[in-house]
């Protein structure tokens, strides 16, 4: 009889269900909220809990009144059970039978301000070539559409990037520029001459990435050189609900450019300073080379990457 390594009598013995069960602790604040989450009893979750740590030999959280995270150990299984778990999902893609029409589906993840004719011709060429697939957009927070590819949960997503995390593969879609804005009832709408020092200490809103640390550093720059007030009064992953605020008079808000061109010319918004050299955001197409893609999802990346690497960049730039 062969004898198994420890690492081979890990994956022959571990339950799935324990991983599954690690996964919403990790992301949870206490036992008692993923007992919660999960519809368990919590002598339940902390029992699974202890079987999965007995079983690895390693103290996967740390545990006292007011604290309970991740310990080392416990991030690197994180890690891998994230792995594991958007495998498993992906299962029935690699099970489908494969004839001579494309079919399967695609899951895109997508930050809610993109609008870029690139991508919509893509769209509609492998809608075209391809009737039978079908498809889904998710609007999302840019940092939620890239764990998605992450965790494969995603087929690809289409968002903003603040740091090329390792495993994925990116390419630049299109270049976009934000201004800042105010609505009709806002007591700057329809001023002229306007000098940045003007909107000093008016309130704002924004996007939740308009952080120092985040996707649109850029704007956030802008929004502090314009010395608005401290605190937001209003933040959205959606662009739409972004610029409902602005429109209502909630505070002074970034949107970008040329997606609000028309907003501006029917007076539902209003340009604001700095007129000159408005913050640039690129927004990239993110994949991760690790997930399995069914013929679908093949066939529009493809498609999507061959029209970015045919079209000049100064073609995808939107002012």
């Amino acid at each position: 009889m062969t004898r198994l390594t420890s690492a081979e009598r890990l994956a022959r013995d571990l339950d799935w269900n324990l991983l599954r069960t690690f996964l919403v602790l990790a992301q949870s604040r206490s036992v008692t909220d993923a007992a919660e989450r999960l519809g368990l009893k919590q002598p339940t979750v902390s029992s699974a809990l202890k079987r999965l740590e007995d079983r690895l030999g390693k103290r996967l959280f740390y545990r006292s009144p007011g604290r309970f995270e991740l310990t080392a150990a416990g991030r690197l299984l994180q890690a891998e059970a994230t792995d594991i778990h958007g495998a498993i999902i992906r299962l029935g893609t690699v099970m489908r039978d494969v004839d001579d029409e494309v079919r399967g589906h695609v899951s895109i993840a997508m930050a809610s301000h993109v609008v870029c004719s690139l991508f919509d011709a893509a769209l509609t060429e492998f809608h075209s070539a391809h009737p039978a697939a079908t498809l889904s957009i998710d609007a999302m927070a840019s940092r939620e559409a890239l764990e998605a590819v992450t965790s494969r949960r995603a087929s690809f997503a289409v968002c903003l990037v603040n740091d090329h995390k390792p495993g994925l593969e990116y390419r630049r879609l299109f270049r976009e520029f934000f201004g800042l804005f105010c609505g009709p009832t806002h007591p700057l709408f329809g001023h002229t001459g306007l000098a940045t020092a003007d909107l000093a200490g008016h309130s704002s809103v924004s996007f939740v990435t308009d952080q120092m640390n985040d996707a649109l550093r850029a704007v956030t720059m802008m929004r502090s050189e314009a010395r608005l007030d401290d605190r937001i009064v209003g933040t959205s992953a959606n662009l739409e609900e972004v610029r409902r605020m602005i429109v209502a008079g909630l505070g002074i808000g970034p949107l970008p450019l040329h997606v609000v061109r028309e907003d501006v010319e029917m007076g539902r918004l209003w340009r604001l300073p700095p007129y000159e050299s408005p913050p640039a955001i690129d927004v990239h197409v993110v994949w991760n080379p690790r997930t399995r893609a069914n013929r679908a999802e093949q066939a529009v990346l493809t498609g999507l990457l061959n029209l970015i690497d045919t079209t000049p960049m100064a073609e995808r730039i939107y002012e």
